[in-house]
């Protein structure tokens, strides 16, 4: 039996537990509920690319959690990486279709920011808002830094699958970047890793079955007020970094029927925003 203060053992880090799979499984898969199955991994590369391997042989609502993640991705291909057990690293399989439009889908990576921010602010008693399109801030010491991002990938023709990672205890020395945050940083009450994913994944649980039951439609579920509630870009002047290398900066106005953000150029004209980088200004800041 490898002893508790061994690097390898699970336990080696007692102020970070591992999850209890068993009681995460008690409390989530339920008859007639949304998730059909969860496993938690001790460590891999990505939950994207794993779940998104084994798509054809699940049924919607497959949740795959990492204690740890060796090549997790953000956007833009982006790397993510925490210690073990210092956050939520997780990933679930969703088929919106035949009662939501494709052309709708996109609003999945929004939906899923709304009840990561709504149910963590439950959970760890910490304010939570939302950077466009998907990134979840808090604010430490008095400054917004990013604890989480979403990632929405096609899996085949008629499956998603979202992942969702979350800094949850790491400390000042950990941040893989000194803009990044984490609900530890940000005074929560609690950085219980169970409670926090059940509260997000029933958050989640909540809205997708509410926009799946619109056809999709943001605005009839409520989705797309609830989002423009909790945006935190809205309102600011920023700089979208679009593909391609060029620019837009501009004041965020709103978010449209599908999504977009819509920024305001000093020029009078009004730019959609799909894709892209946003940066918040400062008010000091030039174009």
């Amino acid at each position: 039996m490898t002893p508790p203060h061994a690097p390898d053992s699970r336990w080696s880090d007692l102020d970070r537990p591992p999850l209890n799979t068993a009681a995460l499984r008690r409390g989530i898969v339920v008859p007639g509920g949304l998730w059909t199955s969860l496993e938690v991994v001790a460590a891999t590369g990505s939950t994207n690319s794993d779940l998104a391997a084994r798509a054809a042989a699940l049924p919607e609502g497959a949740v795959l959690i990492a204690e740890e993640q060796t090549a997790g991705r953000g956007r833009l291909d982006r790397t993510w990486s925490a210690p073990a057990r210092s956050g939520l690293f997780f990933s679930v399989l969703l088929r919106p279709g035949p009662d939501v439009p494709a052309t709708r889908w996109g609003w999945l990576p929004l939906l899923a920011g709304v009840a990561a921010a709504t149910g963590l602010a439950r959970a760890a008693g910490v304010d939570m808002s939302l950077k466009w399109p998907n990134d979840l801030l808090v604010t430490v010491k008095g400054e917004e830094r990013k604890t989480g991002g979403i990632l929405a990938e096609r899996a085949g023709d008629d499956a998603v699958v979202l992942g969702i990672g979350i800094n949850v205890s790491l400390n000042a020395e950990e941040l893989p970047v000194p803009a990044a945050g984490s609900l530890g940083l940000a005074n929560a009450v609690s950085t219980d890793r169970d409670p926090l994913l059940r509260a997000v994944l029933r958050a989640l649980e909540k809205w997708y079955t509410d926009w799946r039951a619109a056809d999709g439609d943001p605005a009839a579920c409520g989705l797309q007020e609830a989002y423009a509630a909790g945006c935190a870009t809205l309102g600011r002047q920023v700089r979208a970094e679009l593909p391609g290398g060029t620019s837009v900066t501009g004041e965020a106005l709103a978010l449209d029927g599908d999504g977009r953000l819509v920024l305001a150029t000093r020029d009078g004209q009004r730019h959609p925003v799909s894709a892209g980088d946003i940066v918040h200004l400062r008010p000091s800041d030039s174009d």
